[in-house]
């Protein structure tokens, strides 16, 4: 069994039926008796028990219905009290309520195909009970108190699992019919219960140890009593009416048979009186019909002219509506136009660092996703809300379309003209619904346009803004200056004639070209993820959102906090200019944070700035040269020192990748000035520009590079050509 079963709702028929029965049972002239059956009842209405108080019916029928409980909520077994027939058979009832016993008028109880489990011990205070039927349940044995039962005639509890019989039976003197499953039982044996009541009760009395009497000798007091005759403890009286036990039963019988008699022939008068009540409701609901129908066709009428009246108004309504799109369309250029002419003045200020980004990006990322979901859950409710729409809307026309049937046939002249007017108005209505199309097109395109100017400078401003991608181009030019150096500085030696150093340049110029080469492709690699970005949000973007673009550019403005933002504008213009030389950018949040100044940086050791989170040598060099340039007094720059000695100089391995958080640090020897000492090698007019590799030399400008073949100096082969970042 399901600890949870679903309430089975009744039929419109079985809701009509209830009403019908508990209507005529309130009626003046109604009989004592209470018929809901048959009404798919899941629990006895609370107006039935109602009814039974204060009109004191006799007989409440509750067969075949779904009844799990006889008392709903609220309600007291009290307020039938005045019951003598209590009929539930056929239910799925699987108890009886514990206070049943002060149902004291009761006759007759059926209980009959139940799913009772056990009977309350209360039972026995019913006194007048002189039929029980208890078939078809689940019971496996009788309570103690059922001995209490002094009126009981009739007795049926077969179809049960009853084995066993309590002893109590043996003290009901009136029981004469007794039925129950013979073959099961264990007590009494089987043999004694297939002889019938009589043995059966025969056996309970010499069990307790009482003498057997008949029933026959018992039933007369009963049924005095039962008819409201006063009943006498003396044994003469006691033995005058078992004499004329016999012939009261047959006068009883007769008088049952007069009563029934009686009885039919007040359901038939009560018949005759409501088949005429039934067809005086008729007459007056063809009247009511009647008049309905006039007055739905006013109502056509009055919804005709309304609508003529709405058409007008709403094409009103719809130019006004047009006049305050194309303004709020103004304004919206002109707020973009200068939302963008601000974000380009802020595209300046704001830097920030790879993880600092990231997790942004990451966070950006959960609440589109977020968002993504709200807009779902939204769109799925907006869904619901229009099927409801348009299932209202249909019944409606359903409705409408069987009211125009009936006025077809009664008004067809009203129907031709109502046709006419409807054509009318749908040509108007056309002509006005092509306008908001033409309106709606170009307002389409124009949004189209500015998505696609909002998307190109949304890209401009993520490769400006992209922190990984400004370091990478950082790391570029920085090592295509050291290839300049060192080319100015190969040259100088070749026209000293000093070849001591030419290996070391060698290979510092081989170390530095693949690096440069593995820049560049770390920043085509960098470049392939925005693009690859820029496509995810394109693919966002279908969802028709209004200035996607436009959004997408204000968070990449505002990705670094506003606290973050006011502690890096106070730092001093000494330590960003210093930063930014050494391409160390991401560590102004740091020094922002720990309020480093430049006083405070000239007392600062390594070991300092790398509890602080600079643990990058090159800055940590770059600082304490700082220190001891303020503690030395100045002077006067050196002359050009001579060429290195080999000895002097300090062999550079090739360096691992390179990666954002290790920047490169400058590794050719100063640059010797000179005249002519970044010209071309080829037309000796130009400035050098194109970097060739895989040598690194930077000895051609771009015009003599596109001739050559091979390195003017070195000879080798050239792969690739790439011009200076800043040339």
């Amino acid at each position: 069994m399901p600890l949870f079963f679903k309430k089975k709702k009744p039929s419109e028929d079985s809701k009509k039926k209830l009403e019908y029965q508990l209507c005529l049972s309130k009626e003046a002239g109604a009989d004592d008796i209470l018929d809901i059956s048959a009404c798919e009842l899941s629990e006895v209405p609370s107006s039935a028990f109602s009814i039974c108080k204060v009109l004191q019916k006799k007989v409440l029928i509750l067969h075949n219905n779904e009844l799990r409980s006889l008392t709903p909520k609220g309600c007291d077994i009290g307020t039938l009290a005045t019951l003598k027939v209590l009929d539930l058979h056929d239910n799925k009832l699987t108890s009886l309520p514990e206070d049943i016993g002060k149902l004291t008028s009761l006759q007759i109880l059926n209980v009959e195909k139940n799913r009772l489990a056990s009977l309350p011990s209360s039972i026995g205070e019913l006194r007048l009970l002189q039929t029980l039927n208890l078939k078809g349940n689940c019971l496996c044995e009788l309570p103690f108190s059922i001995g209490s039962l002094s009126s009981l005639r009739t007795f049926d509890v077969s179809d049960n699992s009853i084995v066993q019989l309590p002893k109590q039976l043996a003290y009901i003197r009136t029981l004469e019919i007794f039925t129950l499953d013979a073959a099961k039982m264990t007590y009494p044996p089987s043999s004694v219960c297939t002889e019938g009541s009589e043995s059966i009760q025969r056996f309970l009395c010499s069990e307790v140890g009482i003498e057997y009497c008949p029933p026959s000798q018992y039933l007369l007091p009963v049924l005095e009593h039962d008819c409201g005759k006063q009943e006498t403890d003396s044994l003469d009286s006691f033995e005058d009416a078992w004499k004329g036990s016999d012939l009261f039963l047959l006068q009883n019988k007769f008088s049952e048979y007069e009563k029934r008699k009686e009885e039919k022939q007040q359901q038939k008068i009560a018949f005759e009186r409501h088949l005429e009540e039934k067809q005086k409701e008729h007459t007056q609901l063809f009247l009511m019909n009647t008049s309905h129908k006039e007055s739905m066709l006013n109502s056509v009428r009055q919804e005709q002219e309304r609508l003529e009246l709405g058409v007008s108004q709403q094409q009103k309504a719809q130019e006004a509506e047009r006049m305050l799109m194309l303004e709020k369309v103004r304004q919206a250029e002109d707020d973009i136009g200068s939302r963008i002419n601000n974000m380009l003045l802020d595209n300046n200020r704001q830097k920030k660092s790879a993880a600092f980004f990231q997790a942004l990006e990451e966070d950006r990322i959960r609440v589109e996703h977020l968002a993504a979901i709200t807009q779902e859950e939204a769109n799925s409710l907006r869904r619901k809300e229009v099927a409801a729409a348009m299932q209202r809307m249909l019944s409606d026309s359903s409705t409408m379309s069987l009211l125009q049937v009936v006025n077809d046939v009664r008004r067809q002249n009203l129907v031709s003209e109502t046709c006419r007017s409807i054509e009318n108005f749908d040509r108007k209505f056309d002509k006005v619904m092509s306008l908001q199309i033409l309106d709606k097109s170009k307002a389409i395109n124009q949004i189209l346009q500015e998505e696609e100017m909002q998307k190109a400078a949304f890209q401009a401003l993520q490769l400006q803004k992209d922190a990984v991608h400004n370091y990478i181009r950082d790391q570029i030019k920085l090592i295509e200056g050291e290839l300049m150096q060192l080319t100015k500085l190969e040259i100088k030696r070749r026209s000293l004639d000093t070849e001591n150093l030419q290996e070391v340049l060698v290979e510092q110029r081989k170390a530095l070209s693949d690096m440069l080469q593995q820049l560049m492709k770390q920043r085509d690699q960098r470049e392939q993820e925005l693009r690859q970005v820029l496509v995810e949000l394109q693919q966002k973007s279908d969802s028709n959102q209004q200035n996607y673009w436009m959004i997408q550019y204000q968070r990449l403005l505002n990705t670094k906090p506003l606290t973050l933002r006011m502690q890096e504008a106070g730092v001093e213009n000494e330590l960003v200019n210093m930063l930014c030389k050494l391409s160390a950018q991401h560590y102004l949040p740091v020094l922002a944070h720990h309020k480093v100044t430049t006083e405070t940086l000239r007392h600062m050791r390594s070991s300092d700035l790398k509890k602080i989170g600079i643990n990058e040598i090159g800055v940590q060099k770059a600082a304490s040269s700082k220190n001891d340039e303020a503690a030395s007094v100045p002077m006067a720059s050196p002359p050009l020192a001579p060429p290195l000695l080999p000895s002097a100089t300090v062999s550079h391995a090739p360096s691992s990748p390179v990666t954002p958080g290790t920047p490169v640090t400058p590794s050719a020897p100063s640059p010797v000035g000179g005249p002519g000492s970044s010209e071309c090698v080829v037309c000796m007019e130009a400035a050098a520009q194109i970097i060739f590799l895989p040598c690194g030399h930077v000895c051609c400008c771009q015009v003599c590079s596109d001739a050559v073949q091979g390195c003017p100096l070195c000879r080798s082969n050239i792969l690739q050509r790439v011009r200076l970042y800043h040339s």
